[in-house]
């Protein structure tokens, strides 16, 4: 009589998955551009500059209000006094913008995650389409000596805190960059505070040159003789 045949061996046991354990992630666009500001910005900027002087713990030297943004910012043609190229995000594309002075430069982010502003509805430029004031630059022509060529000094870079290290600070630093060469200008400098790592760490991805050797000089006040 013939041997019964042996039993199949068990099946092991699935192990659990660690993707359970993981956020979910997901591909989500967020549609941004880079254009002219104009005096209508104004009080989107006028929150910004605060909440920068917030962030860099010198809101005693705060003074700037709408009112003086505005009678001193945009009294000449861009880019022969101050210009401000703002930042604006939306979750859907954004429709074409034109300006003779300066073609808006648009970009498309894509995130992982979601990205929650909780100042959203604080700093709608267009309530209607969906479209937030994400962060600005403000610039100026300088005259470096040695170099016989005019430039451009960034008096401020700011990124909203949500929307920081997604790649819009340089995006907007480079749109001044770009202008810069546009017109034939030999650079562009701007200062960081000694102990704004992150910020310094960003300025050398973007290989700028740190001069340590430099110290700032001001006159202020009543200091102006």
């Amino acid at each position: 009589m013939a041997a019964a045949a042996l039993p199949p061996p068990p099946t092991p046991a699935p192990e659990p998955s660690m993707n359970l354990l993981e956020p979910t992630r997901l591909d989500l666009p967020i549609f941004s551009r880079v254009r002219l500001a104009t005096a209508d910005d104004v009080p989107h900027i006028h929150k910004m500059i605060h909440q920068m002087a917030v962030f860099k713990k010198l809101t005693h030297l705060f003074s700037a209000t709408e009112s003086s943004l505005t009678t001193t910012l945009f009294n000449s043609p861009p880019f022969t006094s101050f210009t401000i190229f703002l930042l604006e995000v939306s979750p859907n594309p954004l429709t074409t913008a034109t300006a003779a002075a300066f073609p808006p430069i648009e970009r498309v982010i894509h995130l992982d995650l979601p990205l929650v502003d909780p100042e959203r509805e604080t700093f709608f430029s267009d309530k209607a389409n969906d479209i937030t004031v994400a962060g600005f630059v403000l610039f100026f022509p300088n005259y470096p000596t040695f170099l016989a060529k005019p430039g451009f000094y960034v008096e401020d870079l700011f990124v909203r805190d949500c929307y920081r290290r997604k790649g819009f600070g340089k995006m907007l630093l480079s749109a001044v960059a770009k202008q810069a060469v546009k017109m034939g200008y030999g650079r562009v400098e701007w200062v960081v505070l000694d102990w704004n790592v992150n910020a310094i760490k960003f300025y050398e991805e973007m290989v700028a040159k740190i001069h340590d050797e430099w110290r700032i000089c001001r006159l202020t006040g009543r200091t102006i003789p």
